[in-house]
């Protein structure tokens, strides 16, 4: 049962560019939203799901939320290293969601940000 949870969370295009983005290292909410150009409430649906396939960890500060890969996953299922080293960069959305990631930090977005900059 958990090879399929973790088949159906990576067969969503959202969640496969978040997935690409997490690759680069721990990102809040926020940021992950900038980067997807998407709603808070989408983003956050796509992170339940993948947390709940055991793909993601969290951590809390007040009321933002971070997330990143979780390690354990590569353990078990080793194709899912692969995929985010060696093909994820590959697709269209990866160059252009790494740059809106950047754009987001070197503006410092906070975590409070609403979506209303874009």
């Amino acid at each position: 049962m958990e090879l399929i949870k973790v088949l159906k969370a990576i067969g969503d295009e959202n969640r496969l560019r978040i997935l690409n983005l997490l690759n680069q290292g721990e990102l809040c909410v926020c940021e992950i939203q900038y980067a997807l150009d998407t709603t808070q409430s989408n983003t956050s649906r796509h992170l339940k799901n993948l947390s709940d396939a055991g793909l993601l960890v969290s951590s809390k500060k007040a009321q933002w939320v971070s997330y990143s890969i979780n390690e354990d996953i590569f353990q078990k299922f080793p194709f899912v290293k692969t995929l985010l080293e060696t093909e994820l960069n590959k697709l269209n959305f990866a160059e252009k969601d790494t740059k809106r990631l950047g754009e987001c930090q070197q503006m410092g977005i906070p975590c409070e940000w609403d979506g209303k900059l874009i």
